[in-house]
């Protein structure tokens, strides 16, 4: 299938871009790997669940309701269903690259003039001893369970770890009739004083949480964490200590809850998988992005999480700017910013709000010092903090690469998403840039195939045009000419 746009990420960037260049007379696809559009801010309960109120989980309802409405009276196509594993790059051109369903062994390919990367981000977690047991869920699942399944992890949960993203997760389970034994923030609320001026916008939201939280009488316990979760087939409690401002663990303040469900995050980092593939720019762990939302590689703009996290608002007006500067690009005109000078003006508001969260939300400076030997990091590989220790200290392992391929640690099914960020943590060493050449796992069938797939939707072969015979005495015609302005296409 050949259009002029793929959009990769139906989540809020994604749809901003899709419906600002639609608007402007591009045609437009997008692939997620969702059974439906959303995102995961925007997660919707599946239809056969039949949800009454399917508003009461979300935040922000009224805008998914006008993005829901502006997509369906739209041109924009959007394919679910749709797991993105490769942008092939060729001479003015992209090859999109995909698995089908939730098997994920059917190839897809989708061929565009223009790439727009909205794809994302995903949760931070740091190991502490007892992460892996069951009943231990990230803040974020514990979200998409309740959002996309209208089921709730456990009876008695404790949310913990740091960020913002740790009010709706408690206020949504509260609100479903979990019994929430405490919200553990590690983050010391002074430093979100100090960043006061950048977040005043976001302290009304904030302000009705904690209302709500307080109604269902749950008392958050800030410059606290979780040290060690409990249990032996399955979690039974957690056991929370207070931080020193040096953000390591005061002793003597270990105190033991009991629950069946931990909630935990650390925040949030961006999916960068596809454009690493294609040799975008980074700046630091994100994207390098213009003032259009364009990466360093022509024709692949980015959006949302993977230039920043900042929320869907953020994501939002990136989306609009890059969905507008691709459809004057593709038409051969230079953009011009006055048109989108408001959602740049909310996009700089909102990235200094991200900032400022990024800095008053930070894990504990000492995480590493409750993590014991035999505590798993990698998961996939089963390899211990001991052993990414013993690499670094015995075996003089000073990247983490080199720890990667001592240990294995980031070499299993997940890529190291999970656990990359705290092997570097524990090795000491800055997390090095993922370098993959595929964004996920594909499978060995899918890569031995001559062609990936024939096209989704065939266009009928036009009829080959026939050469015409050279009048009597005219052995050598003149061979035809393309017209400059419009020069024969290749197949794609």
């Amino acid at each position: 299938m050949r259009t002029e746009l793929v959009v990769v990420g139906a989540g809020p960037a994604g749809l901003a871009a899709a419906l600002a260049a639609d608007a402007r007379g591009v045609r437009v696809t997008v692939l997620d790997g969702a059974d439906g559009p959303g995102g995961q801010y925007f997660r919707q309960p599946a239809a056969a669940l039949a949800a009454r109120r399917p508003r009461a989980l979300h935040h922000q309802w009224r805008t998914w309701e006008r993005l829901r409405d502006a997509l369906a009276t739209s041109g924009v196509r959007v394919l679910p269903d749709h797991h993105v594993w490769y942008v092939e790059a060729g001479s003015g051109a992209f090859t999109v690259h995909a698995l089908l369903g939730p098997e994920q062994e059917e190839p897809a390919t989708v061929h565009a003039d223009a790439v727009l990367l909205a794809t994302g981000g995903y949760e931070h977690v740091l190991p502490f001893p007892g992460w892996t047991l069951p009943g231990v869920v990230t803040a974020g699942g514990a979200q998409a369970m309740l959002k996309g399944g209208l089921v709730v992890p456990g009876r008695t949960a404790v949310v913990a770890g740091t960020g913002p993203l740790l009010l709706p997760v408690a206020t949504g389970l509260a609100a479903a009739g979990v019994r929430v034994a405490a919200l553990v923030e590690s983050a010391d609320p002074r430093h979100v004083a100090r960043q006061a001026r950048d977040l005043a916008g976001k302290f009304p939201e904030a302000a009705g949480y904690a209302a709500r939280l307080l109604r269902h009488r749950v008392h958050p316990r800030t410059r606290h964490t979780v040290v060690r979760a409990h249990g032996d087939d399955r979690l039974t409690g957690v056991t929370v200590a207070a931080l020193g401002t040096d953000g390591r663990v005061r002793r003597g303040t270990g105190r033991y809850l009991p629950c069946d469900t931990l909630a935990v995050g650390h925040g949030m980092l961006p999916h960068t998988d596809l454009a690493d593939g294609l040799g975008c720019r980074p700046d630091g762990p994100t994207v390098a992005v213009d003032a259009e939302q364009r990466t360093s590689v022509p024709g692949v703009w980015a959006a949302g999480e993977a230039t920043g996290v900042g929320g869907a608002q953020l994501a939002l007006a990136e989306g609009h700017i890059a969905g507008r500067s691709v459809a004057a690009r593709l038409r051969g005109t230079e953009p011009d910013p006055a048109g989108w000078a408001p959602a740049a003006g909310t996009r700089a508001r909102l990235r200094r709000s991200a900032d400022a969260l990024a800095a008053a939300f930070t894990p504990p400076a000492a995480w590493t010092g409750w993590i014991t030997d035999d505590t798993l990091v990698c998961r996939c590989e089963e390899v211990t903090a001991g052993a990414v220790r013993e690499a670094v200290d015995e075996l003089g392992a000073g990247d983490v690469r080199t720890v990667k391929l001592l240990t294995r640690a980031g070499m299993g099914w997940c890529q190291g998403r999970m656990c990359g960020a705290a092997v570097a943590g524990l090795a000491g060493c800055e997390p090095a840039p993922s370098r993959r050449v595929f964004a996920r796992p594909v499978p060995l069938g899918v890569l031995a195939r001559p062609e990936l797939e024939p096209e989704l939707e065939p266009e009928p072969e036009p009829e080959p045009e026939l050469e015409p015979e050279p009048e009597p005495g005219e052995e050598n015609p003149e061979p035809r000419r393309e017209d400059p302005q419009h020069p024969a296409r290749g197949t794609s």
